[in-house]
């Protein structure tokens, strides 16, 4: 199994954690894993993305992927995957959220940024069979922690297949991973359904 996938996101979102379980679940099963993260935005509001390379066959070289190349985006902000998708492979899947985190600059300008017109074009470029928008900021409501939203896309997103690794793959981790005070919270978002 090879996979290439690209998390995506804004400061504060939890796209480093993710990221990390990815890593960590694919290591434990002896695959060889390449990452890179851009974090010099990462203050609240800054984009961040990373890059995770994931091999059972030994070939991989360089952590960055490149346009046309990721089987998987795993978007945290709408704007945000749509800004990745020339990475995205033809048949890739694409895993987001639907509420957006409007932008500094636009707050500062007054302008408008729902979110909406990201969906919209999600919907019309990518194939309904590999796009899943995810209400993720409602289930951390409902779970009660707004930071747990990067555990319950990837849950979505494993769920679907399009990570390539297993639920019990991704539990086994977060203890390694994750805090234990927040690990019982984090367990139940992954499994949100």
């Amino acid at each position: 199994m090879n996979k290439n996938i690209i998390l995506c996101g804004v400061g504060g979102q939890g796209t480093v954690l993710a990221s990390k379980l990815i890593a960590a679940s694919a290591m434990e099963k002896g695959m060889e894993v390449m990452s890179a993260e851009t974090i010099g935005m990462a203050q609240r509001g800054g984009n961040v993305f990373s890059n995770i390379r994931i091999s059972d066959e030994g070939k991989l070289y360089a952590p960055m992927i490149g346009k046309g190349q990721a089987d998987v985006i795993l978007g945290f902000e709408p704007g945000e995957t749509v800004r990745m998708l020339p990475f995205l492979k033809k048949g890739g899947y694409v895993i987001t959220n639907i509420r957006p985190v409007k932008p500094t600059t636009a707050t500062l300008m007054g302008s408008a940024y729902d979110g909406e017109e990201m969906i919209d074009y999600l919907h019309s470029v990518i194939d309904a069979d590999h796009l899943l928008i995810v209400d993720g900021t409602r289930a951390s409501a409902e779970l009660g922690n707004p930071r747990c939203l990067n555990v319950v896309l990837l849950g979505a997103a494993v769920r679907i297949g399009a990570i390539g690794l297993t639920e019990e793959d991704i539990l086994s981790s977060m203890p390694k991973v994750i805090k234990p005070r927040f690990l019982e919270l984090n367990e139940r978002a992954f499994r949100y359904a």
